[in-house]
């Protein structure tokens, strides 16, 4: 039994060896201990499933394109049909060619028929060399400016252009959540630091003073303040610690390996510390003018092309309310000797005409008007979004300034803490001042720079924000 036993281990031992069991694990983690902004945001464009499926849009506004193209497309056709009865052929019928449709809504042909047969339709029967012939189709009234063909290909090319603002849209609000996850956790790592350099310190003087109440230098009743306020900001620590635990896991949600693979962030990997510099945020520069900028959002592009969309159903709708001509006209000659141009001649041909229209045109009227209250209806829904991203961005902006304003306002008071700890500090040290001045001065400080650090990241999330209202994340 021990034998088996140390025989599966052995086993097991050898296929961890060859399995890349260790490069596994590290591919599911980050591992960079500094994770800068920039980097995260690269991550996030290149490997989150969102952008890759925002990419399947496109393609399939390209394979929507291509369709809608195969109504031009030329066509090669041929029908033959014959009857036989009783050993005697009755007919032989022969007809073959190709047919190009073109844009402007002529169609050109050209073909070969050999028709034969003793019950042969008179006016079907051809020379037994059969006939060539090369002819045009053209709609004169209705069909000449705009038929389906056209407009379907054209619904289809502004549908890939409508894609490509989708495509913006959802980058934009991916990236928006993206960014909300980096400063949140950006935030709650730099809290947990402050609070963590508190607690030290807290311990340290909790030391200093048992030491100094033993000597008899100041009263054993500020070994009770001093533990209290280890105490307290060992609880502190710990929500901020559980704070920062979810806003991590608030993150890897973000972080993904070629679209499928969730990433994780390694024990070391750590957001900077303190505020950024300009060069770590390349792409967040305030925008100078969004009224401007605002005209080219996605959201309005998206609508405004859809509008496109409805005039060129207005334009088929049109079509409808006018009388249905086509002409035709076939060039006709019989080949010799394998050449079709050989006995050619202007006087043979064939041509047609034909001619319908609705009495009442009720189809038409119809849908003529149900095209224009469509392209009402889409008109409004533009100026609301219009006036409803207008006061979006503004509001964004303004958060954004006045946030600014703040941070400017509160470095200072920060500063002015500070100077206030180090001052009661040095009073304390020479026996002017009380544990109790000093914790409660020390208190405002630790306040101070967590309520800088949260400053500082709604200030940038205001930017973000202010990024996103104008469609400019992606």
């Amino acid at each position: 039994m021990k034998q088996q036993n140390s025989g599966i281990q052995l086993i097991c031992a050898v296929l961890l060896a060859i399995l890349p069991f260790g490069s596994w694990t590290q591919d599911k983690e980050i591992v960079d201990k500094n994770f800068s902004f920039s980097e995260y945001l690269e991550t996030v464009r290149l490997h989150h499933p969102m952008f890759m499926r925002a990419d399947l849009v496109l393609d399939k506004g390209d394979a929507q394109v291509l369709s809608s193209r195969g109504a031009f497309d030329p066509v090669v056709y041929a029908e033959i049909t014959q009857k036989y009865f009783k050993g005697k052929q009755y007919y032989s019928l022969l007809d073959g060619g190709i047919k190009i449709p073109t844009w402007f809504g002529v169609e050109l042909y050209a073909g070969y028929e050999q028709n034969r047969g003793e019950n042969a339709n008179p006016q079907y029967r051809t020379p037994d060399a059969g006939l060539a012939y090369a002819g045009v189709s053209v709609p004169i009234l209705q069909g000449l400016l705009m038929d389906k063909r056209r407009a379907t290909l054209r619904k289809a090319q502004i549908s890939l252009k409508m894609s490509e603002q989708e495509v913006n849209l959802i980058k934009n609000d991916v990236l928006q959540e993206a960014m909300i996850a980096y400063w949140q956790w950006y935030t709650a790592y730099n809290v947990m630091e402050i609070y963590r350099d508190a607690l030290q310190v807290a311990k340290e003087r909790y030391v200093g003073v048992k030491q100094s109440a033993r000597l008899g230098d100041i009263p054993a009743i500020d070994t009770l303040e001093a533990g209290i306020q280890v105490q307290n900001r060992m609880f502190s620590l710990q929500q901020a610690e559980l704070e920062y635990a979810n806003a991590k896991a608030l993150l890897s949600l973000h972080l993904w390996q070629q679209g499928s693979i969730p990433l994780e962030l390694g024990e070391g990997v750590i957001p900077p510390v303190g505020e950024m510099s300009v060069g770590e945020l390349p792409f967040l520069a305030p925008p100078l003018d969004w009224e401007t900028q605002l005209i080219d959002h996605p959201e309005l592009n998206k609508a405004q092309l859809k509008i496109d969309q409805l005039q060129l159903d207005r334009r088929i709708a049109l079509e409808l309310v006018k009388p249905e001509l086509n002409l035709k006209y076939n060039a006709l000659n019989e080949p010799i000797s394998s050449n079709p141009f050989a006995e050619y001649s202007l006087s043979n041909y064939k041509w047609g005409a034909d001619f319908s229209i609705p009495i009442l045109l009720r189809e038409g009227r119809g849908e003529l008007k149900l095209a224009n209250l469509h392209i009402q209806d889409a008109n409004l829904g533009l100026e609301q979004k219009k006036v409803q991203l207008s006061i979006k961005v503004q509001q964004a902006n303004n958060e954004w300034r006045t946030t600014n304003q703040q941070l400017e306002l509160y470095r200072q008071t920060y500063r002015d803490i500070e100077r206030l700890l180090q001052g009661e500090q040095t009073k304390f040290s020479r026996g002017e001042s009380s544990l109790f001045l000093v914790n409660s001065r020390e208190m405002n400080y630790i306040s101070a720079r967590v309520k800088l650090v949260e400053l500082y990241a709604k200030n940038m999330l205001a930017l973000i924000k202010t990024y996103h209202s104008l469609g400019l994340l992606k």
